[in-house]
């Protein structure tokens, strides 16, 4: 049996194959521990300093400016905790937004927990913080506001040069989660302006189990781990020098194919709205019409449930919302934060595109789609 078409690549990307060759002599013969002060270990401190060059220039950064993680979830709560506790003798306030990622979100709480005073702004019908919000809500003690780049399951892209612009005028810290932009969109921390920016290897087709976090010269961070002094001594550990390897390839491969990579993404999605919007209708889109990731389609069928219509597309693998929280029999919480009615958020699905989906393949999953919703749209209305 064939595989579906995969159109999930919010949540994760293949291996590149240049990627993988990048990696396999780390995964052999080269096999040094970077702190080690013999050949073997050179050679690995070598590739981990090109990689870190790799993964620079991707987002306009210098390279002492970027620290490896395991992933973006750590890389998170380095930029939010770490800036927090390094930053409290200013103040103990902190600002981000109500459709953050989990990894985002918790961190938050942990320290509103611990006495922090979170503001946590609100959304637009298409998902957009207003940069008037995040101003009324700046104030002396503010000392961190973080707001993603790009939405995981709308896709919406968030006027964060705005906002960092803002922030830093206030004297206050501004990270961005830029886990699901990086790779997709050209992302550039000098225009951006922000002090902290959060990457993920396995969502521009680097393995999983590696991350970064740019830290901008100057910024204030206090390690969440304790240990030795690798990574600027904010992330102790030894090196994960084969997936770290795979990341700055995978760098390389995206500073390289932005951004005709970016119009063929967008080609491919948008192939397949205007199929789905021919046949379906009352569908909905939801998120921004212009201002979201190339990739991204999130739509709402009418009639029908997201998860009943996915169970019953055999040859499509796709999710209704962020991976983190897929086994949640509810509704979208960012949906509900965009005001969108329950009815709406229960048929949305979210169809994310990649470098290795073709058009052929958005046809072949649009009608496939199509024939789900009418079988199940029957059968509700017979």
């Amino acid at each position: 049996m064939s595989l579906p078409v995969y159109l999930d690549y919010n949540a994760t990307t293949p291996v590149a194959p240049e990627v993988l060759e990048a990696m396999e002599p780390f995964l052999r013969g080269q096999f040094g521990n970077p702190s080690s002060a013999h050949a073997y270990g050179a050679q690995a401190a070598d590739a981990v300093a090109k990689a870190r060059r790799q993964v620079a220039g991707l987002i306009g950064a210098h390279e002492r400016e970027m620290v490896f993680t395991g992933c973006a979830t750590e890389a998170n709560n380095l930029a939010i905790a770490g800036a927090a506790w390094a930053r409290s003798e200013k103040g103990r306030h902190l600002i981000t937004s109500t459709i953050e990622h989990p990894s985002v979100a918790a961190p938050f709480r942990r320290l509103q927990a611990q006495g922090w005073e979170v503001t946590v702004l609100p959304v637009d019908a298409y998902g957009r913080v207003d940069p008037a919000n995040l101003a009324a809500a700046l104030r002396p003690d503010t000392v961190l506001v973080s707001v993603m780049h790009a939405n995981n399951e709308v896709g919406t892209i968030q006027p964060v040069a705005e906002m960092a612009r803002l922030a830093r005028r206030h004297g206050a810290l501004f990270h961005t989660d830029a886990a699901q932009s990086v790779g997709k969109i050209v992302v550039n921390v000098d225009e951006l302006a922000v002090d902290l920016l959060t990457l993920a290897g396995h969502k521009f087709y680097a393995p999983k189990g590696v991350g970064a976090l740019y830290v901008r010269t100057g910024t204030p961070l206090t390690p969440v781990l304790v240990g030795a002094g690798q990574e600027h001594r904010l992330r102790p550990g030894t090196e994960n020098v084969p997936c770290i390897v795979g990341l700055g390839s995978a760098a390389e491969s995206a500073r390289r194919m932005l951004p005709e990579l970016s119009r063929q993404l967008r080609r491919v999605r948008d192939t397949l709205h205007d199929g789905l919007l021919e046949a379906v209708a009352g569908l909905a889109l939801n998120g921004h019409p212009v201002e979201r990731l190339p990739n991204t389609l999130n739509v709402s069928f009418p009639d029908v449930s997201g998860r009943d219509l996915l169970a019953h597309v055999e040859a499509v693998a796709a999710s209704v919302g962020s991976a983190c929280h897929e086994d949640e029999d509810t509704v979208s919480g960012v949906l509900a934060a965009m005001g969108i009615s329950l009815l709406r958020a229960r048929g949305a699905i979210r169809l994310s595109t990649g470098r290795f989906t073709t058009v052929e393949q958005a046809r072949e999953a649009c009608n496939s789609l199509v024939a789900a919703w009418r079988s199940l749209a029957r059968a509700a209305h017979p």
